[in-house]
């Protein structure tokens, strides 16, 4: 006889989108304790239907009403709907976690990595920020090295999959991908240039300081992760035609010296941190073998000679799982151990995300 617990009302917004889409899955996956899923979406999408754990879910619009004995609601929709949306649900008693930019550096709001700094997130009013996914795999490793010797200076170039742009970037990526092997033009529609066979350092707008607002974000959302406001950063964001996962280059400084051997001991201390360093045997990081993993890989582990206490490495995760919906989900599962969220009413067990009670 199974045992009864807290069931929750669930809502994620942006259910069509790739992100939406894996947040619904990884629910499932990890036995987030749903009694009502809700998946919403905007009014063009509203009413078609969606298959999840077997079941047909009809999308509803993601309005004010649709929210009324949420608990617990993930955006995934972009900035400017959770902007407009947000406020309003949360005025209603629901605990969002957000995964857009919106929120991210308003300082009444916690920004959480689910192994880095879960304990922020007790201070939250009703608003809880999911990081930039460049900054989400990151995080992990830099709170080793910051915990273990400190850290100075972090500089990292992000080479980030079309995912992290979205379905249309995944499609046009796969047709220039076509486009060439036929020997026709390949045609740029997402992107200003086209990414199949490219490489281009543009990730988001240009700002004034000449950093693209990607590169901003690794900058300014490390240093409030990890509590070191003044952690001198810089990053270049480079998009690449690969499909899923980013890797990054990392250079960093560190207070105290650390050898390539302690710094591999402090990552795999880390919770979801592996590391996967023989490069005698080509054993590092790559985006193929992360995709479709909830882990952080580390290798490429050595000193840098060029500045005193250096240390490089290479970081590769999966952008759309740890880099976005994952880490929203732990999230959530740290409110709920925490008791830092309360279900508005008692429901019966379910195993399947979506069961209606």
């Amino acid at each position: 006889m199974s045992q009864e617990r807290q069931l929750f009302t669930v809502a994620v917004v942006g259910a069509t989108g790739v992100v939406g889409r894996t947040m619904t899955r990884v629910l499932s996956e990890r036995h987030f304790p749903v009694g009502e899923l809700r998946l919403l979406a905007s009014g063009r999408s509203a009413g078609t239907t969606v298959s999840s754990e077997g079941r047909t879910i009809t999308l509803g619009e993601a309005v004010p009403e649709a929210f009324d004995g949420v608990d617990i609601a993930f955006f995934s929709a972009g900035a400017d709907v959770s902007k407009e949306l947000v406020p309003e649900v949360t005025s209603r008693g629901v605990t969002v976690i957000d995964n857009s930019n919106a929120w991210r550096m308003d300082p009444a709001v916690p920004l959480i990595v689910s192994q880095v700094n879960p304990g922020d997130a007790e201070w939250h009013e009703g608003i809880i920020a999911n990081p930039n996914c460049s900054t989400m795999q990151l995080a992990p490793v830099l709170m080793a090295l910051r915990d273990t010797v400190g850290l100075e200076r972090v500089i990292v170039d992000t080479y980030q999959s079309v995912s992290g742009t979205g379905a249309e970037a995944l499609a046009e990526l796969e047709n220039q991908i076509r486009a060439h092997v036929a020997g026709e033009p390949k045609i740029a529609s997402v992107y200003p240039h086209p990414i199949a066979f490219n490489a281009l350092p543009e990730i988001d707008v240009f700002l004034e300081n000449g950093y693209t607002l990607e590169e901003w974000k690794v900058v300014t959302e490390c240093r409030k992760i990890l509590h070191l406001p003044e952690l001198r950063v810089s990053c270049t964001a480079v998009r690449v035609p690969v499909f899923v996962s980013h890797s990054e280059a990392v250079h960093v400084e560190t207070t105290r010296a650390i050898t390539p051997d302690e710094a591999r001991r402090a990552f795999a201390a880390v919770p979801g941190v592996v590391v996967v360093d023989d490069p005698q045997n080509h054993g590092y990081p790559i985006a193929t073998q992360a995709a479709g993993s909830d882990e952080v890989y580390v290798g490429r582990v050595r000193s840098d000679p060029s500045v005193e206490r250096g240390l490089a490495f290479w970081v590769v995760s999966d952008n759309l799982r740890k880099g976005a919906a994952t880490n929203a989900v732990e999230i959530g599962e740290a409110l709920i151990e925490r008791g830092w969220v309360k279900a508005r009413s008692r429901r019966p067990v379910s195993t399947r995300v979506g069961e209606a009670s």
